[in-house]
């Protein structure tokens, strides 16, 4: 009889431990916005370019002779389009210049990486084509650390002001991820 009881007891253990939090995965659907700034020139630039096209190109379109560059940043996220407002977060990652005809688009690959607010320690990673110079750009979320993790979704990106190269760029961001405790 100490037997059966025993392989209950071990069974109802299993079935316990086995058993999901079906809250945990139901789907959560957060809204971020922030601004994004994007600093190519003066003394404390946040992208920097590391490649270049070779200089065997002898067309005069300024566009295609960009096609190649590649640059990596490290841009602040701030919760105003002023660079003195308060910084959440940082952009990090790689974007190249991907198109070689009649329109400036990159390739990004980033991580917007919260280092203050409800956020905070998470992440999320964008992978897609930018034309930059559209009025909104939308680019998809391919996953996420921390609450955003197993993250997917989209970001809507405006450009707010620029100054020669310089950009400040609004993000309206809509992410589906799992109600995850870090």
């Amino acid at each position: 009889m100490a037997v059966p009881s025993k392989l209950v007891l071990l069974i109802a253990v299993l079935v316990a431990s086995c058993t999901t939090d079906t809250e945990a995965l139901k789907h959560k659907k957060t809204h971020i916005q922030f601004y994004m700034h994007d600093i190519v020139g003066g003394p404390k630039p946040t992208a920097v370019q590391v490649a270049r096209r070779l200089s065997n190109y002898t067309g005069s379109d300024p566009i295609a002779a960009m096609f190649g560059s590649v640059s990596v940043m490290d841009n602040p996220l701030t919760v105003t389009p002023n660079p003195n407002s308060t910084v959440i977060g940082r952009a990090q990652g790689i974007y190249a210049m991907a198109s070689q005809h009649n329109e400036f688009s990159l390739l990004m690959t980033l991580t917007y990486g919260f280092i203050s607010g409800p956020y905070n320690g998470s992440s999320f990673s964008v992978v897609g084509r930018n034309p930059v110079m559209n009025e909104v750009r939308e680019m998809p979320i391919v996953g996420g650390t921390g609450i955003f993790r197993l993250a997917r979704g989209y970001c809507l990106a405006r450009t707010y002001s620029m100054y020669q190269m310089d950009a400040v760029i609004g993000y309206n961001v809509t992410i589906l991820h799992y109600n995850v405790t870090v």
